[in-house]
């Protein structure tokens, strides 16, 4: 079994390149614009849960954040918050 420590996120999750790519996106608007969407709050990302998230990536980005956090995975974002790519 590889010791790569982002082994626990890709499989959990399939693809690691849209996890990594998780790690560096940021929200582009609203009161928490510019930052990273893996540190918004769980209540924020529980609100778009609630009244329904954007289109496109955006809202498929913050659906997989409110999944890992409403399930208290967020343990599996800390490798990628070290990562730098």
């Amino acid at each position: 079994m590889s010791h790569d420590t982002f082994n626990p996120c890709i499989e959990s999750f399939g693809d690691p390149g849209e996890l990594l790519e998780l790690a560096t996106a940021r929200m582009p608007f609203g009161k928490y614009q510019g930052s990273l969407l893996i540190d918004l709050p769980e209540p924020y990302v529980v609100w778009f849960a609630n009244n329904g998230f954007p289109d496109g990536k955006l809202g498929m980005m913050l659906q997989t954040v409110h999944t890992i956090k409403v399930n208290g995975l967020e343990y599996l974002f800390e490798p990628l918050r070290k990562w730098k790519g």
